[in-house]
């Protein structure tokens, strides 16, 4: 028997406001039974659930497994902007002239992640 990956889980500050703004990220809801003040969230979008779980040491260094989005109903670029209206933050940009790369943003407690190109987009690439 092999085992599968049951959840992402990311240690925070506050997993009720975190797992707020990923399900905002990923158009998922939060548990029903997750509320304010809990010490754990769940998102359970589609392809991955991630399950925030509050500590109380702060986040220290570079993330070292970070999540890459893949935007599906529009751009890249359009993503980037929407992520960053919901509070990220601009990191690194390395979105190419010719339409290739990518962003690396920070979620609202830091932690980074990647914004790629659509399917849409790297197909009129290829």
């Amino acid at each position: 028997m092999t085992s599968l990956v049951r959840h992402i889980t990311i240690d925070c500050s506050d997993a009720y406001r975190l797992g707020s703004f990923w399900a905002a990220v990923l158009d998922a809801p939060l548990h029903e039974d997750d509320k304010p003040g809990d010490e754990e969230a769940l998102v359970r979008a589609s392809g991955a659930s991630l399950l925030f779980i509050t500590v109380p040491e702060a986040k220290s260094v570079k993330n070292r497994v970070h999540l890459d989005v893949q935007p599906q109903d529009r751009t890249r670029d359009a993503e980037v902007e929407r992520l960053l209206g919901l509070g990220a933050t601009l990191v690194a940009d390395h979105r190419r002239p010719d339409g290739t790369g990518w962003a690396t943003l920070a979620d609202i407690e830091g932690n980074e992640f990647c914004v790629e190109r659509s399917a849409a987009e790297r197909a009129a690439t290829a």
